[in-house]
């Protein structure tokens, strides 16, 4: 399409890391195709983004917006993990007052598409308003929304025949082929949060009916390769155009000022010195705080693995001492991507693999199984009712994809996501699809 016009797209994430990194990440290649990007955000989560490539800087726009003052809500607080979980539904609703200013920005910039969050039911009909096609861009996967609701006027209108927590074990009765793909009961305690009222007046449920339904194409981060049968499945219950865009992982040149070369060298001295393929990486993001029990059975279960780890952990709690020489416990800003290609490197611990799973959040759970049935990775045993785990079972579980003979299949298998999750050449090529349809679909539509 070297004669399809460029495009200006405005985006407009959720306040929170795990939902604006993404988006920025589809906004650089998006960028790279030759389009305009308007990223939105609040000026503090601006300034805390990864600095935009210097090729790209023409390209992409930070579009700041202040966030309205919002009682409950601490000075400053402009993101989730500046928060605990109760305060959200405060920021909810400051985010919710960001609307009129977001409308005076898209009346004046006039954008061919918006691509936003679910978190803005608002924004649709916006968006409209000013002849602007939506694109709904979920983070999490397909399998996620499909099991959320049957359609958009079912979510909408709290028309869900589950009633209760233990209805969400089991696989969704709208999902028509076989899958073993379902909640854990303290998972689906978690998940339920999302059908009943909060504190911001509008239920996370509703909110995500009200952008599915209004957007013009739900867009999926993910890709055929894993989950193809939930992509078409999505589509076929809520009526859009689902374009997946890939695993979005990130690249390679995210800049740190000039310090992660530094950083990256006194890793890879401590990698060096440890056996191939021995070191489990730990690492959960940014956005998850463990409860000093989870912090404390982690810890001890890695030391009772009698494994090498290298935990990228963001608060201290005076671990780090006792496994002096054998582990590491990082308390900054870790190269990731550095780390896991490392020859060293055996296993990654984390929400929802490969290897080992140990999921917390919404999603995580659905994708460390879908994960375990394709023998990935396997997930560290927990109680069902409250999710807790124990040393032993962290330990059993390392060792296991590791170092035992059993463990081979999980070792081989997860080379082969890997190898998935490394291909630039087949991720671009889903955003090279995304845009195009794009485009296409304003040509159409301009006729």
């Amino acid at each position: 399409m070297a004669d399809a016009k460029q495009l200006h797209i405005a985006m407009f994430p959720w306040l929170a890391f795990g939902h604006m990194i993404p988006y920025f990440e589809l906004a650089k290649r998006i960028a790279q195709k030759g389009h305009k990007i308007s990223f939105i955000s609040t000026s503090r989560n601006i300034q805390r983004l990864p600095k935009i490539p210097p090729n790209l800087s023409s390209q992409i726009s930070f579009v700041s917006l202040t966030l309205p003052r919002q009682d409950n809500l601490p000075q400053d607080a402009e993101a989730t993990n500046d928060l605990p979980l109760d305060k959200i539904p405060y920021l909810k609703i400051a985010y919710d007052n960001l609307q009129d200013s977001l409308a005076e920005f898209l009346q004046k910039s006039t954008p061919d598409w918006i691509i936003h969050d679910l978190i803005p039911y608002w924004l649709p009909p916006i968006a409209a308003k000013f002849g602007i096609s939506s694109v709904f861009f979920s983070i999490v996967q397909a399998l996620t929304l499909c099991f959320c609701g049957s359609s958009s006027t079912a979510l909408i209108n709290g028309e869900d025949p589950r009633t209760k927590p233990e209805d969400f074990t089991v696989p969704p009765k709208w999902v028509p082929f076989d899958t073993r793909v379902a909640f854990r009961l303290h998972e689906a305690k978690k998940f339920f949060d999302h059908y009943e009222m909060n504190d911001s007046g509008v239920t996370d449920i509703f909110r995500l009916g009200s952008v599915m339904a209004g957007s013009n194409v739900i867009a999926v981060k993910s890709c055929m390769e894993i989950e193809s049968e939930w992509i078409n499945l999505l589509g076929e219950l809520f009526g859009k155009p689902v374009l997946p865009v890939g695993l979005l992982p990130p690249t390679a040149n995210d800049s740190r000022d000039g310090k992660e070369d530094n950083i990256w060298l006194t890793i890879n001295e401590w990698l060096g010195k440890q056996k191939s393929r021995t070191v489990i990486y730990v690492a959960f993001g940014s956005e998850l705080n463990l409860s000093q029990n989870e912090l404390t059975e982690l810890a001890l279960g890695l030391e009772l693995s009698g494994l090498p780890f290298f935990w990228a952990l963001r608060n201290r709690d005076g671990f780090e001492e006792r496994v002096k020489g054998r582990g590491v416990v990082w308390t900054s800003w870790a190269p990731q991507l550095r780390i896991l290609a490392h020859e060293s490197v055996g296993a990654f611990l984390t929400h929802c693999g490969p290897l080992v799973m140990l999921p917390f959040f919404i999603d995580q759970g659905l994708i460390a199984r879908v994960f375990a049935d394709k023998k990935v990775g396997i997930e560290i045993p927990r109680n069902e009712e409250d999710g807790a785990y124990t040393m032993k079972s962290v330990a059993e579980a390392l060792r296991l994809v590791i170092v035992e003979d059993e463990g081979r299949i999980y070792r081989e298998k997860a080379k082969e996501l890997r190898l998935l999750i490394a291909d630039e050449e087949l991720h671009d090529q889903y955003v090279y699809k995304f845009v195009e349809f794009l485009q296409n679909y304003r040509q159409v539509s301009d006729k």
